[in-house]
């Protein structure tokens, strides 16, 4: 088999093992019991209305897509053709979705989603995992409560910024420790 046939084969393995495990029917939280919330919210994103994640609470939503997950932080827009292709979501918070009442209000909210998307960006262009980790569980822990932030699962963390649940996991055990002892 030559390289080209090769890489091509592997390609194929590698979309067809992440698309059948990416999403679990509930997420497993970190003490252990299930959570399958959020189902009622993404009914909601689906029917194609655009929301805003209310701006006077500390709430989000952590918006599952194919790949990847997105945090859409107080202030944000939600729904619509934007998140079309959101499989799951995790709320965060007291959760409050509130309908744009202007053209105007509605772009800030959509303004406002792309700061977050940013954020998050930023995140992700650091090279070492250890490090993705604790800068996300950081920034969560300047918008939310750290019990919050514990009770959310690996994996949201994980898909926000392109790790293995595992790196989520010992990097919350270890702290800031687990960058210099680990390579991920």
């Amino acid at each position: 088999m030559d390289s080209e046939e090769r890489r091509r084969y592997q390609t194929a393995m590698i979309s067809t093992y992440y698309s059948d495990t990416t999403f679990l029917a509930h997420f497993a939280m970190p003490d252990g019991t299930e959570q399958s919330q959020g189902s009622d919210t993404l009914s909601l994103l689906q029917t194609g209305k655009v929301f805003i994640i209310n701006s006077r609470r500390r709430n989000g939503l952590i918006l599952f897509k194919r790949y990847h997950a997105e945090f859409a932080g107080p202030g944000a827009a939600v729904g619509g053709n934007y998140d079309c292709d959101c499989q799951r979501v995790l709320p965060i918070g007291n959760l409050s979705l509130l309908t744009p009442e202007s053209y105007e209000e509605r772009q800030k909210a959509y303004l406002i989603r792309r700061q977050w998307i940013r954020l998050i960006k930023q995140i992700t262009e650091n090279p070492v995992a250890p490090q993705r980790v604790q800068k996300i569980l950081d920034q969560f822990e300047q918008y939310f409560p750290p019990e919050t932030v514990a009770h959310l699962p690996d994996i949201a963390f994980a898909h926000l910024v392109g790790v293995l649940p595992q790196t989520v996991g010992i990097v919350r055990r270890l702290g800031g420790e687990g960058d210099s002892r680990f390579n991920y």
